[in-house]
């Protein structure tokens, strides 16, 4: 038995009771201007100079209230504030509610919805709450005053010991009444919020594309990693090796050497921080990387610093290859030159590059190894990186041993976009 009392205690004033009982008052104070606007409808309609003194004519002025309140609510914005305050004090898992503005017909109608039965409920209770408890408390106090009974003019049948030791039952069984509405009316609103403030299908199809676009950054960026520092470590690494061997019969080599390896990591630290600057949640830091990164314009210094003898046929004018397919080509030969760096040693490269109509072409060979390396599981990004990175513009790239070589050819659509 005060088991059950207590959870019965609970549930009309515990915590999340008292926090929608709250959220009933804000919603009737929202309904307030409303409310105001009808009064000054319904007065001169009925000819009345006020409208305080009738109830009937306060709930006409409730009555009109309402539908204006209905149609301020479609706008976009009204969906997020209505959030807001039902996260705080409904009790309702966050992940149930929608994200952002109501942009479509069904999610404006629904808040609508939800807005119009906030506000309306909230505005009965909120006015309950004004009027109910100062007549309870009066009723809970008669039998310890005459002259609170004079004061209020009670009625001559409070006169009689029995009714009037009956008022302070029936003062504590208002305010229990009163707390029992309160928290029905928000568990009515709690267990309407998901469906009224919830994501529609729209809604899930915009955080469906949105997640696409966060996977395919981080993919992107996967890519923009694993071929800039992927290149830089096999560079330094052929460079350091080749040093370690001549460490003493050759000192100028060695000298030569290591101020490779100090140019091509100040380099590389240079590309990491550019690539970094994407993960940023700064739209312009983002956007800035992006357009910094290196193009066609720089081959010669990426060839330069390979750390293979490299043979560049050029065909065309490379300079006007658009940015964003300059930078892919970029990456795509950069990450030609890293495969062959690390599975053929300083095995001589062959490089064209060409404009063929809308079209630019790159092919790249070098001798295959004795033995082909075999690729671990998990392993071969940079080859698959490459195709992802001619699909993403349309095109399309392969690699492969052909003929004692290994040949990487990829073809890029110059009308090409991200």
């Amino acid at each position: 038995m005060k088991r059950v009392l207590g959870e019965f205690g609970r549930a009309l004033f515990g915590t999340r009771a008292r926090l929608r009982w709250l959220h009933l008052i804000l919603g009737g104070a929202l309904l307030m201007p409303y409310w105001l606007v009808g009064t000054v409808i319904v007065g001169p309609l009925v000819g009345a100079e006020s409208i305080f003194n009738s109830v009937a004519l306060q709930f006409a002025a409730y009555g009109i209230a309402l539908p204006i309140a209905t149609a301020t609510a479609l706008f976009p914005l009204a969906r997020p504030l209505s959030v807001a305050a039902a996260k705080a004090l409904c009790g309702v898992p966050a992940e149930r509610f929608a994200e952002g503005p109501a942009r479509s017909r069904a999610a404006r109608l629904r808040t609508s919805g939800w807005f119009t039965l906030h506000v309306g409920i909230g505005a009965l209770i909120s006015g309950a709450t004004l009027a109910l408890p100062p007549f309870a408390v009066t009723l809970i106090l008669l039998p310890l005053s005459a002259g609170l009974r004079h004061w209020v003019m009670a009625p001559d049948y409070l006169d009689h010991a029995w009714a009037l030791a009956l008022c302070p039952f029936a003062g504590i069984a208002m305010l229990t009444a009163l707390a029992a509405c309160a928290a029905a009316a928000g568990a009515l609103l709690a267990r309407q919020a998901p469906v009224l403030l919830g994501p529609t299908p729209a809604d899930r199809l915009e955080a469906a594309e949105r997640r696409a676009t966060e996977l395919a950054e981080r993919n992107r960026l996967a890519r923009e990693l694993h071929d800039s520092v992927g290149h830089a470590l096999s560079a330094v690494t052929l460079q350091a090796g080749a040093a370690r061997k001549v460490l003493d019969s050759d000192p100028e080599f060695v000298r030569e050497a290591l101020a490779a390896i100090e140019e091509t990591t100040r380099r590389t630290v240079g590309e990491l921080d550019s690539v970094l600057g994407l993960l940023r949640r700064d739209d312009e830091a983002a956007n800035t990387a992006r357009l910094n990164g290196p193009t066609l314009d720089t081959l010669d210094g990426l060839i330069a610093r390979s750390g293979v003898p490299v043979s560049l046929t050029a065909d065309g004018d490379l300079a006007a290859v658009p940015a964003p397919v300059s930078r892919e080509a970029y990456r795509i030969v950069q990450e030609g030159l890293s495969n062959a760096l690390r599975h053929a040693g300083a095995s001589p490269v062959s490089l064209w590059i060409a404009l063929r109509g809308e079209e630019l072409e790159i092919t790249m060979e070098n001798p295959l190894p004795d033995s082909v390396p075999v690729i671990r599981p998990g392993g071969g990004r940079g080859v698959r990186g490459i195709a992802e990175r001619a699909a993403l513009l349309g095109g399309h790239a392969q690699a492969g041993p052909q003929d004692a070589v290994w040949r990487l050819s990829a073809r890029l659509p110059l009308a090409g976009r991200r």
